[in-house]
């Protein structure tokens, strides 16, 4: 059996490489790359040559290439030792056009170009924008710089062998003094008087590798962290998976303990501390209330995540689904061909036909009629607004269990075991439950993880029409932003759940099926 699962999770793993290796193709090269800057202010601000230097910074940056400016090759030979730094400050500053370098500015431009175009790299030159004769336009000053387009396998390798980051002690560049680790089972964060266990680091990027705290799962680390991807617009400079786990909504306070020993009401989250070099010296609040440059950190909120949201909705409406389907399912099997078999096939005709978009707004309708919350808000949540978003992806959901669960039903009843039974004597009631039931309910078992994954990936449409904080509303929001990081990332992480689905229903299967083995017997 665990040879079975370990080919179906590899084979899932293939598919979903070769999907994310589609939409990489997609997004990174086919589209504009100049788009990303569709949500950047800061881009709209600059100008001239300054403006293009932005650009290229930002592409390296998101991984599109791959740029060296002239100054930092001179700065690298500067601290190889292959020139001083007399030397380096003397060839630093080209002219504003090539014609107008000096012989020894010269040579090392032509250095630099012969150097990096060897190795593949473009080489560009902007000389200086005039405004005037004698005045340099804004942000138009001279530049020299090389750059080289990232390959897409190279893109690919560095994202999926980026995927997980693990922590360590020498994670921090800087000088930090002695390097460690540090368990406690006392959490300063909590006063340093509750009993409450942490390993904390010392030259690692988060302050706290281990803790605990009164918040599922309890017992939380930092060691190995999962990494999809920088937004760039959607939620700048934050990871695509933080993105979508971390908390959302108000602020919450309360009595926080800093390392310095003040103690104040706070939304800070010590537990999410990372390492910000020079942050102390630059901010004079850090120097009363840390004692080291672990000083950034996240903001305690009293909302949900994006992927606790969208899970809610879409457990609760494929639960709904099986409730409400699978028994008139049952009905319309045992009353095939009757008037009550014919509403439930009208019933499943018409979701079937009629776009899920139509009925989710007319749902949406009906419940602002009744007064039903019909989008949610994190200021003042409330459980009322969950039900019209459930109610929209069941109702559809529902339908379907309803035909397959009819289906399998009708399909059992004509069985020859089942003539077999009632001529051996056993009640209709016993045919039902022992045989009939327990058979056509095998695949509806095996359907259960992907109903839910598939209300969940369904759930992009509706939780736009609701407004739902979710990670099918972020997928939506990324794509109209060109937000490509959060685009791929959205992608492996509905991927992924699909590859679980797959081996949870084999696994319920098998459960609810003595029959099938995943085995190989020899033969």
């Amino acid at each position: 059996m665990v040879k079975y699962f370990f080919k179906r999770f590899f084979r899932g793993c293939i598919s979903v490489v070769i999907a994310i290796a589609l939409i990489m193709l997609m997004v990174f090269s086919w589209l504009d790359p100049t788009l990303i800057f569709a949500e950047d202010e800061q881009y709209t601000k600059l100008s001239n040559n300054q403006k293009t230097l932005y650009t290229y910074q930002k592409w390296e940056e998101y991984d599109y290439l791959d740029y060296v400016p002239y100054t930092d090759w001179l700065n690298a030979k500067t601290a190889s030792g292959e020139i001083t730094e007399e030397e380096r400050a003397a060839v630093a500053a080209i002219g504003r056009t090539a014609d107008a370098d000096n012989a020894e500015v010269a040579r090392y431009v032509a250095e630099f170009t012969a150097e990096y175009e060897a190795q593949g790299y473009t080489v560009v030159r902007l000389d200086a924008v005039m405004a005037t004769p004698t005045r340099i336009a804004t942000g138009g000053s001279q530049t020299l710089f090389a750059f080289q387009n990232t390959p897409l396998l190279v893109r690919m390798l560095n994202f999926f062998t980026g995927i997980l980051d693990f922590d360590n002690i020498h994670y921090v560049q800087e000088d930090i003094g002695e390097r460690g680790l540090t368990f406690t089972l006392h959490d300063p964060a909590y006063g340093g008087e509750k009993f409450a266990p942490a390993i904390m680091g010392n030259g690692t990027l988060h302050k706290y590798l281990l803790y605990v705290d009164g918040s599922f799962p309890y017992i939380h680390q930092n060691f190995v962290k999962i990494r999809l991807g920088t937004s760039y617009s959607v939620n700048k400079g934050v990871d695509a998976f933080d993105t979508m786990v971390m908390p959302q909504g108000n602020y919450v306070r309360s009595t926080t303990y800093y390392p310095t020993g003040v103690v104040e009401e706070s939304a800070d989250d010590l537990h999410s501390a990372t390492y910000l070099a020079g942050s102390r010296e630059l901010n004079m609040v850090y120097q009363g209330l840390y004692t080291d440059d672990y000083t950034n950190v996240d903001l305690v909120k009293d909302s949900g995540s994006r992927v606790a949201y969208s899970f809610i909705v879409s457990i609760i409406a494929s639960a709904l689904a099986y409730i409400v389907g699978l028994p008139l399912g049952i009905l319309m099997a045992k009353r095939k061909d009757t008037w009550v078999d014919s509403l439930g096939n009208a019933y499943v005709v018409i979701i079937m036909a009629v776009p899920g978009l139509a009925y989710t707004l007319m749902l949406k309708a009906i419940g602002n009629k009744l007064g039903l919350p019909t989008t949610f808000s994190l200021d003042n949540p409330t459980t009322l607004m969950y039900i019209m978003p459930i109610l929209s992806s069941a109702i559809g959901a529902i339908a379907g269990e309803m035909k397959w669960m009819r289906r399998y039903m009708v399909d059992q009843m004509n069985s020859d075991y089942v003539k077999f039974a009632r001529s051996e004597g056993l009640s209709e009631r016993e045919i039902f439950t022992k045989h009939i039931f327990k058979n056509a309910a095998i695949p509806i078992v095996h359907g259960i993880p992907g109903a839910i994954t598939g209300a969940l990936s369904g759930a992009i449409i509706l939780e736009q029409v609701y407004l739902i904080p979710g990670v099918g509303g972020l997928l939506v929001q990324a794509i109209g932003a060109y937000d490509n990081a959060v685009i791929v990332g959205v992608a492996l992480f509905y991927g992924v759940l699909f590859i679980i689905s797959a081996i949870l229903g084999d696994i319920l299967m098998a459960v609810m099926d003595p029959r099938i083995s995943y085995t190989s017997k020899a033969r």
